[in-house]
């Protein structure tokens, strides 16, 4: 079975940051860094070698596919900030209205800007993503 790429690693996450090139990106992650810190009450953790990761789960698929990730997180990526934050599944589609301007992947939420989503949003969703992984991945 191949092994995960996506691992928790000893990476500082402050030094992480100042290597991001863009002001506006590092200023964002900050405010990530704060938001997701405050509502699930653990410091943040490099994971791979780009993501910022908070929290983590085991899961185990019916295939016998398993691993450890972050309940949480986001990567200040080059063409815009993935965020971590959401399921895809349909029942958790509702989490999308009025959340502002973004693209989005089969679970990965992309957003140039943090002032381009709505705080209470993103803070909801977040919420509801870690009941959820918490309830499914107990």
């Amino acid at each position: 079975m191949a092994k995960n790429k996506t691992v928790e690693t000893n990476v500082d996450v402050n030094e992480f940051l100042s290597m991001i090139p863009d002001e506006q990106q590092q200023k964002d992650s900050a405010q990530l860094i704060q938001l997701m810190s405050d509502i699930i009450g653990c410091p943040p953790k490099m994971w791979g070698p780009s993501i910022i990761g908070f929290g983590h789960y085991h899961y185990r698929y019916e295939s016998g596919h398993e691993g450890d990730a972050p309940l949480i997180g986001f990567s200040p990526r080059k063409a815009a900030i993935s965020l971590y934050t959401f399921t895809g599944l349909a029942e958790h589609q509702h989490l999308l209205e009025g959340f502002g301007k973004y693209k989005i992947g089969k679970a990965c939420i992309y957003v140039k800007r943090l002032s381009d989503i709505s705080t209470p949003k993103l803070k909801a969703m977040i919420q509801e993503t870690i009941h959820y992984l918490q309830t499914k991945y107990a």
